[in-house]
């Protein structure tokens, strides 16, 4: 793969990570916490999208296989998911298959939030996941998976420094600057989806490359 191509793989999970979207809602789920609790969620958080990115990139195109499951048809499934994300991030809103309203409610019980819902499945979702495992199944070698490693690190770490800096960043951008940033990568994040479902259909019927 050229550099540019992991330069937009790179751009793409940062798009569906989005945690600029999930500023306002990780504010008021942390909303009882002290300054070093906040912290602490936001540090945990942002682990757990780095193990959860990584090991989907490393592991997830092997258990695709083990169940038998075909990458073209898991690209065209996750690409049809991915769209859905998108068009709910064009209206500025979080997509019901990264956060439900159940998972609120039941954090609001817990001691702790990071992992779930914040990490799983607001940040690093169903969407962010399937994104992993098919770029994972789009090159080979060293270089290719440690790049999407990396990628998952460094996501992480703009992950945790949104968070840590969540209340300054709402008050900066407002719920105006957050839904224009979300539209934005809405719309980037859509066109992505659409690559995959055309690249999983012509793999799975290779007679659309006549018509």
């Amino acid at each position: 793969m050229h550099w540019s191509e992991y330069v937009k793989i790179f751009v793409a999970v940062l798009v569906i990570v989005d945690p600029f979207g999930a500023l306002f809602l990780f504010v008021m789920l942390t909303g009882d916490q002290t300054v070093s609790q906040r912290r602490r969620t936001a540090r945990t958080a942002a682990l757990a999208v780095a193990l959860t990115l990584s090991g989907s990139a490393l592991f997830g195109e092997w258990l695709m296989l083990f169940l038998g499951i075909r990458i073209p048809s898991f690209q065209v499934g996750g690409g049809i998911l991915i769209l859905l994300m998108a068009i709910a991030m064009l209206y500025a809103r979080l997509s019901p298959s990264s956060h439900v309203p159940e998972e609120a409610a039941e954090a609001a019980e817990k001691e702790s939030i990071a992992i779930v819902p914040i990490a799983i499945p607001l940040l690093a979702g169903p969407g962010a996941i399937s994104m992993m495992i098919i770029y994972a199944s789009q090159g080979v070698g060293p270089f290719h998976y440690g790049f999407l490693v990396l990628t998952s690190l460094l996501i992480a770490v703009i992950v945790w420094i949104t968070l840590r800096t969540a209340d300054a960043l709402g008050r900066m951008l407002g719920r105006t600057g957050v839904n224009i940033v979300t539209r934005v990568m809405g719309l980037f994040l859509a066109a992505i989806a659409v690559e995959f479902i055309a690249e999983g259909m012509v793999q799975l019927f290779p007679g659309l490359l006549r018509q």
